[in-house]
């Protein structure tokens, strides 16, 4: 049984569940392939640091270095996290024709650019699976099983925080604080969450998939992004009034020629089949135009999802290695031109959702219906809530026919100036098929 050695760069969740799958699965993926795969060394900051899984002390190092210059090393992962040093010591160890595997979806969708160039020149290995989807195989469906799709639609609720909180809003009647309280005491939730809450995490991850899905690298500040953390539990209930669910949607879209890469909160029609995704799972629903429509769907993060897909990688990683094999499949090409073909936010087109609290007394809904009809604003229904109990205001909730982004801000901007208007206008893009 021939071993190949790997380093890890990281052993915090995810590296520690890498170790124990490896270590506990060591016979099967050796039957399966031929090949045993060994942990040599393991970087690490405090080697004293107490850890779940017990690990031999000499694996441990506090100096990169002895992973990066090893060369019976071939197969470095990336779990540390972060942008620096990680990105100089992922670059090191593709310069020295290692492979790597890495589950960092910040750094390749904030500064991929230099990484991909390098692995497609040097016709190099890396693997990024486990930074999308967790333990969904979503990136070896779309390099392999979808390659001779034109890839139409991603459609993705990517994120299992945000899935948890809107799911306990939505089903049990818990305001935001509430249900993010709850995450946190069940370990769904980080102790700070705003990456989370605020949708950078999902458009990490967008950013990675509309690469491939259009074959040219989108950076992440090319991606719109609105979280969840101004979404409120009324709107949940209005929403179910109107037959719809409310879910955090990541999107990558090829429409007209122009391409949309956004990541937003959206009411979804309660009988598409993604408001079945609750609570911290993830699913991806995406469009081809031979495949038609398909959804993956399962746990998107947590340590052993994550360590199934770092462990995929690493054994493609040593077909890669071994075999000689190269991937026929380039990584995405920085290309400034095609990068024009994202369309601005402002020019997107929506169905939305509103409310307003307004002032109760006669007029207010024709001054706000006037100003939305001055900017071209085609109302679909309007639902008007009678004096709630110790409040002189009311809600007023439309829905809209489709229009223009850029529109809907310049309405709701003169329409919240208005002295019959009170509070902050809530806005909601509408999902349809």
């Amino acid at each position: 049984m021939r071993k190949i050695k790997i380093g890890l760069l990281g052993f915090g969740t995810v590296g520690q569940a890498v170790h124990e799958l490896l270590l506990e699965n060591a016979k099967y993926i050796a039957e399966r392939t031929g090949f045993l795969p060994v942990v040599e060394k393991i970087f690490v900051r405090y080697v004293k640091k107490k850890r779940r899984v017990a690990v031999d002390p000499k694996l441990l190092t506090t100096d990169p270095n002895e992973i990066l210059e090893n060369e019976d090393i071939r197969i470095v992962c990336e779990l540390m996290g972060g942008v620096h040093p990680t990105e100089e010591l992922i670059l090191t160890a593709l310069e020295k024709g290692k492979a790597v595997v890495t589950a960092n979806k910040a750094l390749l969708a904030e500064r991929g650019e230099k990484i991909f160039s390098l692995v497609n020149e040097k016709k190099l290995y890396l693997g990024f699976e486990a930074s999308v989807g967790g333990g969904i195989p979503i990136i070896k469906t779309m390099k392999e099983a979808l390659i001779g799709n034109k890839i139409k639609r991603i459609v993705g609720i990517v994120n299992g925080t945000t899935n948890y909180i809107l799911t306990q809003m939505s089903e049990n009647g818990m305001d935001f604080s509430q249900a993010l309280r709850l995450a946190q005491k069940k370990g769904f939730a980080e102790a700070d969450p705003s990456l989370d809450l605020k949708g950078i995490d999902s458009a990490h991850k967008i950013s990675l998939l509309a690469s491939l899905a259009f074959n040219f690298f989108i950076p992440f500040n090319k991606v719109y992004v609105e979280g969840i953390d101004k979404v409120e539990l009324l709107d949940l209930e209005f929403a179910r009034q109107f037959g719809y669910v409310v879910k955090l949607l990541a999107l990558a879209k090829e429409k007209k020629g122009k391409h949309e890469i956004m990541v937003y909160p959206a009411l979804i029609p309660e009988k598409h089949i993604l408001t079945s995704v609750r609570f911290n799972y993830n699913a991806f629903y995406i469009e081809g135009d031979f495949v038609g429509n398909m959804l993956l769907y399962g746990l998107g993060a947590g340590g052993a999802p994550t360590a199934s897909a770092v462990v995929s990688d690493i054994v493609e990683a040593i077909e890669h290695l071994t075999t000689g094999k190269k991937s026929l499949i380039n990584y995405p090409k920085f290309d400034e031109k095609r990068l024009e073909s994202i369309r601005p936010i402002e020019e997107c087109e929506f169905r939305y959702y509103f409310r307003f609290q307004a002032v109760d007394k006669p007029g207010v809904l024709s001054k706000i219906s006037g100003i939305l009809g001055k900017h071209g604003i085609s109302i679909a229904s309007v639902v008007q809530i009678g004096r709630q109990k110790g409040r002189g205001t009311v809600p007023i909730v439309m829905l809209t026919h489709e229009t223009k982004e850029g529109l809907v801000v310049k309405a709701l901007d003169e329409i919240s100036q208005l002295d019959v208007v009170q509070g902050e206008v809530k806005k909601i893009r509408i999902f349809e098929e």
